[in-house]
This record gives structure tokens, sequence and C-alpha cells, in this order.
């Protein structure tokens, strides 16, 4: 079995003000991914969020980036915003028969994000999580789930998680609530106070902090300084860890997903 990987990235890479900040002044548009790709070892898309993509465009981004470059997705919001958990079957069907195989051995996790309204039910939860597949023609499929309800923080939730392997998303810096405990073997963790006060988006000594959270998880421990749901723990297995840093002050990210991968090297 390979070694558990720290993938570092940003949220896509289309953002105008990183045109002569991130990217150099003069650099086509259509050669940002390919740039971001080589500083970084991974990317969270967003925009399969807001609507479905071709299977040629999940190919071009395949064929622009390194071999070692991961995806994470953003499945679809017409998936989980809904009242009925349980009938949103279809939506994920279609999503993963969309064309993001086309990614080949660069799809990581896929990032299932629900509103900050949506409560924890367990049953309805329950329903959810089992329709989300673990491959799909032959291809291995890691799921997330990003909660944004204080409700969630419960042991139970996390029970659920665990079951069906699903990653519970660690919000970091957040106004959303931090629920540090593992559920499967990775750890998808995205950061959000990146602030215009920093050149690269954080003080030092808490780039030093989060790249030793990264390492911690790496390791299958769980860092003692981040709140979770009071589940019981783990085993101290090693875990692939995917960190992205997201919102905050976004034209500092990349200078700080930059900065934590140059910590972990």
């Amino acid at each position: 079995m390979d070694a558990p990987h720290i993938r570092i990235g940003i949220g896509g890479w289309t953002y105008e003000p990183w045109r002569g900040s991130f990217y150099p002044q003069g650099l086509a548009q259509k050669r940002e991914l390919e740039y971001a790709a080589g500083k970084l070892n991974s990317i969270e898309v967003n925009g399969t969020y807001y609507g479905s993509q071709k299977p040629e465009t999940f190919a071009k981004w395949h064929d622009e980036t390194p071999d070692d470059f991961v995806f994470s997705l953003k499945g679809p919001r017409f998936t989980t915003n809904r009242r009925v958990l349980a009938e949103a079957g279809s939506s994920v069907e279609r999503f993963l028969a969309s064309g993001v195989l086309e990614l080949k051995n660069k799809l990581g996790p896929i990032n299932w994000q629900f509103a900050a309204t949506k409560k924890f039910d367990a049953r309805d939860f329950e329903a959810f999580l089992k329709l989300l597949p673990a491959t799909v023609a032959g291809t291995r499929i890691r799921h997330a789930v990003e909660v944004r309800h204080e409700s969630f923080r419960d042991p139970d939730f996390i029970a659920l998680a665990r079951e069906h392997k699903v990653a519970v998303v660690m919000a970091g810096d957040a106004e959303f609530p931090q629920i540090a405990d593992p559920s499967a073997d990775f750890i998808y963790a995205r950061i959000m106070g990146t602030s215009e006060d920093h050149a690269e988006g954080y003080a030092p000594a808490a780039l030093d902090a989060w790249a030793g959270r990264a390492r911690q998880w790496q390791a299958g421990e769980t860092p003692d300084d981040l709140a979770g749901a009071g589940a019981p723990p783990l085993p101290a297995n090693g875990r692939d860890v995917f960190l992205y840093v997201i919102s905050g002050f976004k034209q500092r990210n990349p200078a700080a997903a930059m900065a934590l991968r140059d910590r972990l090297r």
C-alpha cells in the first residue's frame, strides 16, 4: 500500500485578482490551470456545485495537469439542497455518470456540501449516505460531507459517517461548526482564515500549526487543539490528507497554500 499523501490546494483556478499576483502578468488564461497545478498538487472544483461539466472538460483537465495531481469535486447543489435526502439517488447517479471518470487517476474525493440550514436527522442522513457508491465502473469513489449546522456535532453523526466510510469535512478558521473527528481513511479539511494583513494569508505561526496538523492527520493522529463531536477515537492508521485554503481573503489563498506545501516538503 502506498504511503499516505498530503495534498494542499485551493478552490478553483479562475479568479481575476490572481492575475498578476499569483499568475504571472500576461499568462494566457487557458494556461492558468497548468500553472496552478505546477505550484500545488490538488484543486477543489467549485463549478461542479453550480452546474454540470462535459466529459471532454474533465478529460482536458486531466491532460493539462501533472501525473500526481488530484481534483476534488463539489457535488451538485441539486443533490444536497433538498428536504428529503432519500430522494437524491438519481441526482447522485447523474453526477457520477456525467464524465467525472474522465479524470481517471486524478479523481479525488467528492465533497457533498449542505446548506447551513440543514439540520442533522439520523434517518434522513443515513438514507443519503446509503446512496453514495464506493465504486463506479471499477473506479473507487471517495466521499466527504460538508455539514454546516451545529446539530451535526453529534457522536451519532460521526458513527454514521464511519459506518459508510465517508469523511466529515473539517472546517478550520470558519464560522461553521468545526468537526474534527476522523471518519474515513482520509481527511478533508477546508481552512478559511486567510487575511489581507499577511503576505502569505496567515501569520507564520498559524501556517506552522496547520502544517503540523496535516502531518498528524497523515500519521493517523487527531490534533488535540481542534474541536470534535466527542466520538470515540479511532486507531492511529495513516490517512491521506486533502487540505484546501478556501474563502477568507481569497486573493491570498494561493500564497497560503504554497507556504503550507513548502513546510510539508
